[in-house]
């Protein structure tokens, strides 16, 4: 925009904020986007400045014109990415609350694109098998949609905050075969106490051990590791090293995986000394295992 918009203007310009300002949900009377600035028009776009904390003087200058840019943006409009002076609007917004909402924290959705953000979008990146570079493109965008009925609804500002099924339900492990194979003595550790835990959880449960690889099509295979460098390419990646739920990821990574990958689970180096840590990180790989054949979530289609 060059030039201000003022009450009276006539033409494309005013058609382009119209247009805007009912993406938004404002009304523009009877007329609707007629390419005239006066009545209904003016007194949307005062709501509009008063809502953003703008001054109210009926003008598109420069600062309201970047709003309704920044608020009519959708998820998918751009490429998002880390830069200076950060990207910012309500795509960004959008995505910071679905990241949040999946486990990814991103911190409170002030739809900017800022380190966290980039950090948090790097990690779902992995979890969905996707490569790990920050930039939230189509397959990015593809694999957050995917997952809508997910976090849809959630709090946006709350890590965590799904409505997942309760961990452990029986019903869940029935559902699906899960093989489970594992990486060296840290993985062998953790991937033998989840099949513990799952299989006093439901005698039923359709998981089963397995050493070395195996073959994929059989069902969901999980395979346990604490080194990333080993892990089979483009398979999405859980890390349970942190001493916090994992649902989310789990929950991620299910809807991504395919016939042609595993499910990557990372544990510590040290789970195979230290029983507590290998035991912790096989309660949290059940939970969110549960959790994932509980939500049925099916594989991303390429």
């Amino acid at each position: 925009m060059l030039d201000p918009i003022r009450p009276g203007d006539r033409g494309p310009a005013v058609e382009d904020v119209q247009q805007r300002l009912l993406v938004l949900g404002h009304d523009l009377g009877p007329t609707g986007i007629d390419g005239v600035f006066l009545g209904a028009t003016h007194t949307a776009v005062c709501r509009f400045q008063s809502e953003h904390g703008l001054a109210e003087d009926g003008i598109i200058g420069p600062e309201t014109w970047a709003a309704l840019v920044d608020a009519t943006f959708t998820l998918g409009d751009r490429l998002l990415y880390l830069r200076f002076p950060y990207l910012h609007g309500a795509d960004v917004r959008r995505l910071q609350g679905a990241l949040n909402a999946l486990g990814f924290a991103c911190g409170t959705p002030d739809g900017i694109f800022g380190r966290f953000t980039e950090r948090a979008v790097r990690e779902f990146q992995a979890n969905v098998g996707l490569p790990a570079d920050g930039i939230v493109g189509p397959d990015t965008v593809r694999a957050v949609e995917h997952l809508r009925h997910v976090w849809e609804g959630k709090d946006p500002a709350s890590p965590l905050a799904l409505a997942v099924a309760p961990a452990r339900a029986a019903h869940a492990l029935r559902q699906t075969r899960v093989t489970v194979t594992w990486a060296g003595p840290c993985g062998k550790a953790v991937a033998e106490r989840f099949v513990n835990l799952a299989e006093a959880t439901d005698p039923d449960a359709l998981v089963a051990l397995h050493e070395g690889d195996t073959d994929t099509s059989a069902g969901i295979v999980v395979r346990v590791m604490c080194d990333l460098k080993s892990a089979p390419e483009g398979s999405p990646v859980v890390d349970v090293t942190a001493d916090t739920p994992a649902e989310g990821r789990f929950i991620t990574a299910f809807a991504a995986v395919t016939s042609a990958h595993p499910v990557v689970v990372m544990v510590p180096a040290d789970a195979a000394d230290d029983e507590h840590a290998a035991q912790a990180c096989a309660v949290r790989m059940l939970d969110g295992v549960c959790a994932a054949l509980s939500g049925n979530v099916g594989p991303v289609v390429p």
